[in-house]
């Protein structure tokens, strides 16, 4: 690894540095020649879905339908390098534990099935039959199989495999099927549907076409979702004004150059994407939100006052809407004093972005984890909600609300049956259609599975995709915990760290990637996806697998069941196995109102748009109307310590080039920070009020009182433009400060934007040169 430096990027996303970014990725996965063929195949109609974010696939897309991130995950999984059983005859696992998240991936796709061998403190292959027969064996042994077994899964996994593995965990005797879902807009699942009647998004990608005002909260598309720029830049160049609230100035927020405009490139004429920039403080959302709509309440009565017209839709408030007056009643109550120190905005920013909103006629609010990810983000996603009903910006066209998810397949999951609530699928009909009684008690979600390890009471834990044990908090906690588990199930196609903590039995069972050609009896099969506007694609693998000893996780979801669960006539797993267009007609038969003539409308262009009730300005809530609901207080943690001198506020960030728990490479391009993610991104005052240095390296300890020691060790201190009191560093590396127990009120979704820390140089060494971020 080469020295950390510290410098300034002066440039815009996209442009020559994603073009040589991505050239990068594609030499050091010794696939410059072959991914480029199989990109001109990139969220097109009868192609393959991006294995990275959820952004929409466009029915009219463009001929390089793909961004920076979604080459990179690509050029992850048609790697050319294998991870083969020498790879572990070489290395024990402790060995293997020192290593880096980013070093455990190189080697490649794993090519085998393996087995843990504490004898030999190594990872030894094994058949399939073998591998299948010992933990279905496992998985009947267990007493309490309501408690006992946990499946999770990671947003990688097609529909058709969701459906199925609910299915097995539900036959199988509960509704233990947490997923990445939890762990990100699970608080989504929770505010939507309170206020407007579904868990998800009411926008669709033709809606930015026709929107006149965009909000930002708590996203950052030039990293996590950058195809999202093309209409943000077509937004923009037609003057609309888009508004941003965030801690950070994400470089994707302010200027974008298309590096799929040839004029653009050779030109470097760039775009200007947001008109306002908001530097809110971590954990401050709820009184922006709560500033924002009390001032386009001071609009509308100054405007009446005048003779003038109202600036509230009146109509659409008085048919639609319920709870109105309550929380007019709070918002007349709060003090600006207060939502300006509660935000760290000053009134004129809140004032400013209500003016404009107050004229705009179909206004669009999109956010993403910078909301959920908070003790108050149920109430938080529910007052942005609030600001939209003001105006009736809920079903019609260009208006409504867009949370931006983050894995590529995370939504559509959900809806064929991953969850462990009960109440979310139709479990009445999916026990008539196969013929048994479905566990109705509510199941784990992540939190509740990691406490349920953390009390010894799981005795084996299924992970299809992901890697559970590094995405989640408390490491110091959890990994412990993880080693006593009687049984650990690894499905993945690339060895990470979840793999190398393996409990009494521990299997790494290796599976096709969603872009290989995934043949049966029956022939070459197809999957579907959904994506964030819940429009549902087809999937068609084009390249030949990375080993011929790899299976479908389909095929591994149906032989486990075969060898687990009694014979049930109704469940057909055989056929299921050769030909998934019998698993989508079993969709079909469970979720009607979405799923008609699923195989055939899976490949329009731009999919298929499950049935949204709220573009009819139909309301499924308690209430049959859009709620207003009033939060209970503005405190982001009433229940932590108080944020002061000597406590500051850490919000996790994804760097450029990570997805999730998947490191490319150590450079953050738009943060300028190069060949490290050992940092911590700081205000130029907080360093000099600590008496730090640029450069220093210091140590993180969370405040808690718990008796639990959270720390860690060796960040370097980098300046940046960060609001004051606040700081950031890296997921997952951060997540062993986050205790379990600090998780958003209502969803259970890790608070990991605002965890209340202290910090302590670790030496008076200085890294040089002090170059400073903030000043440049």
């Amino acid at each position: 690894m080469q020295k950390p430096t510290f410098k300034p990027y002066r440039l815009p996303s996209g442009g020559w540095g994603s073009a040589f970014s991505v050239g990068n990725i594609l030499r050091r996965e010794g696939v410059l020649a072959s991914v480029p063929v199989a990109l001109t195949r990139h969220n097109k109609v009868d192609g393959y879905q991006c294995n990275s974010c959820a952004w929409v696939k466009p029915a009219s897309p463009l001929p390089f339908e793909f961004c920076e991130n979604g080459v990179k995950a690509v050029a992850w999984e048609l790697t050319a390098h294998r991870c083969t059983p020498d790879f572990f005859a070489k290395h024990t696992v402790t060995e293997l534990l020192d290593w880096d998240d980013y070093h455990l991936e190189q080697p490649g796709r794993l090519t085998h099935p393996l087995r843990y061998d504490a004898a030999s403190d190594k990872y030894v292959p094994v058949s399939w039959g073998h591998a299948v027969e010992e933990i279905a064996r496992e998985l009947r042994a267990v007493e309490d199989r309501k408690k006992g077994t946990v499946f999770y899964s990671s947003g990688r996994l097609s529909n058709e495999g969701s459906y199925l593995y609910g299915l097995l965990a539900r036959l199988y005797g509960n509704n233990n099927l947490p997923d990445s879902s939890n762990m990100c807009h699970e608080t989504t699942s929770v505010a939507l549907p309170a206020s407007i009647g579904q868990g998800i998004g009411t926008v669709a990608l033709d809606d930015f076409g026709k929107a006149d005002c965009l909000l930002f909260f708590g996203q950052n598309p030039g990293s996590n979702s950058p195809r999202m720029l093309h209409p943000l830049q077509e937004a923009s160049q037609r003057g609309v004004p888009i508004i941003t609230y965030n801690p950070l100035r994400e470089r994707g927020l302010e200027r974008f150059l298309n590096p799929q405009s040839a004029v653009e490139m050779l030109t470097r004429k760039e775009t200007r994407i947001s008109s306002q920039y908001h530097q809110v403080k971590a954990g401050g959302d709820l009184a922006a939100l709560a500033g924002i709509c009390k001032a386009v309440l001071a609009l509308h009565d100054a405007s009446l006052a005048e003779g003038g017209g109202p600036v509230l839709d009146e109509a659409f408030i008085q048919e639609h809407t319920h709870g109105f007056d309550t929380f007019l009643a709070w918002l007349e109550t709060q003090e600006w004093d207060k939502l300006e120190r509660r935000s760290g905005l000053h009134r004129a920013d809140m004032e400013s972005t209500a003016k404009v909103y107050s004229v705009s006629k179909a206004v669009i609010a999109v956010y993403g984890m910078g909301l959920t990810q908070h003790r108050a983000g149920v109430e938080t996603v529910q007052m942005l909600v609030n600001l939209l009903l003001m105006r009736g910006n809920m079903g019609r066209g260009g208006a409504g609300i867009c949370p931006v998810r983050g894995h590529s397949n995370v939504q559509g999951q959900r809806t064929v049956g991953i969850t462990e609530k009960p109440e979310l699928f139709p479990l009445d009909r999916l026990g008539a259609q196969f013929g048994f009684e479905p566990p109705r008690e509510a199941g784990y979600n992540t939190v509740e599975a990691c406490e349920a390890v953390l009390k010894d009471e799981v005795r084996a834990f299924i992970m299809l995709g992901g890697n559970f044990v590094r995405a989640i908090p408390d490491h110091g906690q959890m990994e412990p915990a993880w080693r006593r588990i009687r049984l650990t199930v690894n499905v993945i196609t690339k060895l990470n760290r979840s793999a190398l903590l393996p409990g009494e039995i521990s299997y790494i069972l290796p599976v096709l990637g969603r872009l290989e050609i995934d043949e049966t009896k029956a022939g070459p099969q197809v999957l579907s996806m959904e994506d964030t506007s819940a429009c549902v694609h087809g999937n068609r693998g084009l390249r030949k697998p990375a080993s011929p000893h790899l299976i479908s996780e389909i095929r591994l979801i149906c032989e486990l069941a075969r060898a687990v669960l009694e014979p049930n006539p109704r469940v057909r797993w055989d056929d299921y196995m050769q030909d998934y267009a019998e698993i989508r007609k079993e969709i079909g038969e469970t979720l009607p109102d979405s799923f008609w003539d699923y195989e055939r409308r899976m490949w329009e262009p731009g999919g298929f748009q499950r049935d949204m009730p709220v573009k009819r300005r139909e309301w499924c809530t308690d209430t049959g109307r859009a709620n207003f609901v009033t939060p209970n207080a503005l405190d982001e943690d009433a229940d932590m310590p108080a944020i002061g001198h000597d406590v500051l506020r850490l919000m996790t960030l994804r760097s450029n080039d990570q997805f999730n728990t998947t490191v490319y490479g150590y450079d953050d391009r738009f943060r300028g920070i190069n060949n490290t993610r050992k940092v911590v991104l700081m205000n130029r005052s907080d360093i000099d009020r600590l008496g730090l240095k640029v450069g220093q390296a210091v140590t993180l300890k969370t405040v808690a009182d718990d008796g639990i020691d959270r720390r860690l060790s060796g960040l370097l201190v980098v300046a940046y433009d960060i609001p004051i009191g606040c700081i950031g560093g890296y997921y997952p590396e951060c997540n062993v400060l986050m205790p379990i127990w600090h998780y958003a009120s209502g969803s259970k979704t890790p608070a990991a934007k605002m965890i209340p820390v202290t910090m302590h140089a670790d030496s008076d060494r200085v890294l040089e040169p002090q170059l400073d971020y903030a000043a440049g």
